[in-house]
């Protein structure tokens, strides 16, 4: 059955779900990279469709009084948007803890001073190689890899918390080691080690992203060692494509149950991803309040929790661990949301996890570029 498993389900008070912990702000889809794996939808919303300062200012006030705790300024590039210092300063002003997730491109001294006097608390820039050449291919930006570098150096220098994001697949996975080696020489406290996930642009070019299993487990060796090594002294975050998984990853959490995103036209939506599923009319902030949105609208209660589960998920014992996993790529892989993620092993469907990952044996085919308009 497609996306009509299961049915739209009546929102009762007794369903109301606990505050959500965090917000992603997708202030823009503007960015200056083109990411071949970039998370945004494959429409991106044009600069003219982005909600205007006030409206944001509204949402973070809304945000709030919810409950929500952290919220991650993201995009696209969030420093895109001229307002971006002003945003950060309101939410600061009603106490929530502030993220800015960047590529840094645009992040020079005099906006790092103006951004860090605001209130911002973090800094967290994507990084797509250590070596020059490859980073500058990959994000299609001359420059951003020495760009990057930079900030780094200024975001610590600052005194802001410093997170450094590795997307890796198959044109750099090799180098996880020096990875985490700049990370560590950077002063970073934390550091991703994050593999592509294949939904937007990802799933586009999936063959052209998706390492084999013998580099998938080397990266992952160098990730166990680099933890040893720096225990007490940096974080390292690992995440693995699910293609290799035998047990889903509780997305986000589990659908709609501590986290919430809002795209830059203003539709809330239980993941940055959601907006590919079919058959779901997203409610936005500028029609409805936020509250009304996480506690009563059929959008986020239609997965939450578990009684929408099909089996195997209905009578697993990891049910309120991994939630079914994740609802987009149930889609991705099997035309329909509502079934059991083919990353599980027992799902139905993961033979499909197995055929895909034998593209990674292939010689990978040219990047299709995050463009506006591009032709897919």
């Amino acid at each position: 059955m497609p996306d009509d498993l299961p049915a739209r389900r009546e929102v009762t008070d007794a369903m109301r779900p606990e505050p959500p912990l965090g917000m992603l702000l997708e202030l823009t889809h503007r960015c200056p990279l083109q990411c071949p794996y970039c998370s945004n939808p494959l429409a991106l919303e044009r600069a003219s469709d982005e909600l205007p300062t006030e409206a944001w200012q509204d949402v973070l006030d809304q945000a709030a009084r919810l409950g929500v705790l952290q919220v991650h300024f993201s995009g696209g590039e969030p420093m895109a948007r001229r307002d971006l210092v002003p945003l950060v300063r309101h939410a600061a002003g009603l106490g929530l803890y502030t993220n800015l997730i960047t590529s840094a491109v645009l992040l020079d001294a005099p906006a790092l001073a103006a951004l860090s006097d605001a209130g911002l608390d973090h800094v967290q820039i994507s990084f797509q190689d250590v070596d020059e050449a490859g980073a500058d291919r990959i994000g299609n930006y001359a420059g951003g890899h020495a760009k990057k570098l930079a900030a780094a150096r200024l975001v610590r220098e600052s005194g802001l918390a410093l997170t450094l994001n590795f997307v890796v697949h198959r044109h750099n996975i090799a180098r996880v080691p020096q990875m985490i080696a700049l990370g560590e020489a950077l002063g970073a406290g934390r550091i991703e080690i994050a593999n592509v996930q294949y939904y937007g642009w990802g799933l586009r070019n999936r063959a052209a992203l998706l390492p084999t299993r013998a580099e998938l487990d080397a990266a992952t060796e160098a990730v166990f060692a680099g933890r040893e090594r720096l225990a007490g002294r940096m974080v390292i975050d690992y995440v693995i494509p699910d293609y290799y998984a035998i047990e889903p990853k509780g997305c986000m959490g589990g659908w709609g149950r501590r986290f919430l995103n809002v795209s830059p036209a203003g539709r809330v939506l239980p993941c940055h991803a959601a907006e590919t599923l079919p058959g779901f009319d997203w409610p936005s902030v500028r029609t409805t309040q936020l509250a009304e949105i996480w506690n009563r609208s059929e959008p986020f209660a239609r997965y939450r929790g578990t009684a929408w589960m099909p089996e195997p998920c209905r009578s697993c014992d990891r049910r309120e661990i991994d939630w079914g996993g994740c609802r987009c790529q149930a889609f991705a892989l099997t035309g329909d949301a509502g079934r059991t993620d083919p990353a599980c092993a027992l799902s139905p469907d993961h033979a499909v996890m197995a055929e895909a990952a034998r593209e990674a044996e292939a010689p990978p085919p040219p990047f299709v570029y995050r463009r506006i308009g591009s032709n897919l």
